[in-house]
C-alpha cells in the first residue's frame, strides 16, 4: 500500500501521527503535540513532513507548529473557524473544502463540539480517518466550547463512515474510557471482551490504537445512542437519540 503511518506517542497521553505516501516520498503530520517526540519519529522513520493537518487549536495540538515550520519550512493547514488561534496556519478548510495529499483524496468533515471548528480527516479510498478529540476509542471529546447537541451532530457523520475506517485519534484515553463504558453498557459482550483487551495492551505499554468505527459502533457508548440495553439502564427508553447521548456525556463528565 503507497500510505504509511507512523502513530507514536507525544508527551504523557497524546499521539503523533506520520501519514507517508511511498510512491511521493511526501509525508504529512497530523497535529503538532510536541516537538522532540515528532522529531524522534522523523528521525526513526526518515520521512521529513511537508504538511501538518491540524485538527483543532487546543496547545496540546498546535505546540510545535512554530518550531516545525522553522525547521522543515512545512505547510500548515487547519480549520478555518479556528484560524485565529492556530500558530503559523498557512491554507484553512471547512467541510467539503478539496484538499488532497501527494493524490489521495482527503474529506474534510465539521466535526464541533470539543472546540467550536474541529474538523476531521477522512480518505476515503485509504479507509482512514483522524478524528482528533471528536471520537476516542470507546469515547468522545469532553464538551469544553458547544452544547451536546452539536457533538451529537458531529459523531453522528463518523458513525456513517464504512464500518472497516481505521480511526485515529488524540489520546491515549481507552482504558478510562472503557471502565467508564461499563457503567453504562454493563451486558454488552463485545464491550466486556473488548475492555479486557484494552487492559492487556496497557499493562503491557502497548497502544489501544487505531480502532476502526465497526468497532466503536459495537462498544463506544457514545454512538450507540439507539441500543435499548443502553436505553433500559438509563432509564431514558422514551428519550431522543441526542437526550440519549446528553445524558452519557453528563455522567462521563461525573464519572
Amino acid at each position: 500500500m503507497a500510505l504509511q503511518i507512523e502513530q507514536f506517542t507525544c508527551s504523557s497521553d497524546n499521539f503523533g501521527v506520520l501519514l507517508h505516501d511511498s510512491r511521493s516520498g511526501q509525508t504529512a503530520l497530523i497535529d503538532a503535540p510536541e516537538e522532540h517526540s515528532i522529531l524522534e519519529a522523523v528521525e526513526r522513520t526518515g520521512w521529513t513532513p511537508s504538511l501538518i493537518l491540524i485538527t483543532h487549536h487546543h496547545g496540546d495540538h498546535v505546540k510545535a507548529n512554530l518550531a516545525l515550520k522553522e525547521r522543515f519550512g512545512l505547510k500548515i493547514i487547519g480549520p478555518k473557524a479556528e484560524a485565529a488561534t492556530i500558530p503559523g496556519i498557512d491554507e484553512t478548510v471547512e467541510e467539503g473544502s478539496p484538499l488532497d495529499f501527494a493524490g489521495h483524496r482527503i474529506r474534510v468533515i465539521a466535526t464541533p463540539g470539543h472546540t467550536a471548528g474541529h474538523v476531521s480527516y477522512h480518505l476515503p479510498e485509504a479507509s482512514i480517518a483522524f478524528t482528533g478529540d471528536t471520537l476516542f476509542a470507546l469515547g468522545c471529546g469532553r464538551l469544553f466550547e458547544c452544547s451536546a447537541a452539536v457533538m451529537f451532530s458531529s459523531l453522528q457523520k463518523l458513525a456513517e463512515l464504512p464500518p472497516q475506517t481505521r480511526v485515529y485519534c488524540g489520546h491515549e484515553y481507552t482504558l478510562s474510557n472503557a471502565r467508564f463504558a461499563l457503567s453504562v453498557d454493563p451486558a454488552n459482550t463485545a464491550l466486556q471482551e473488548r475492555a479486557a483487551e484494552v487492559e492487556s495492551l496497557r499493562e503491557d505499554g502497548k497502544p489501544t490504537l487505531p480502532t476502526t468505527i465497526g468497532a466503536e459502533l459495537a462498544t463506544n457508548p457514545f454512538l450507540r445512542w439507539h441500543d435499548p440495553a443502553i436505553r433500559r439502564h438509563l432509564g431514558m427508553e422514551a428519550a431522543t437519540d441526542a437526550e440519549v447521548f446528553a445524558e452519557i456525556r453528563r455522567r462521563k463528565d461525573n464519572f
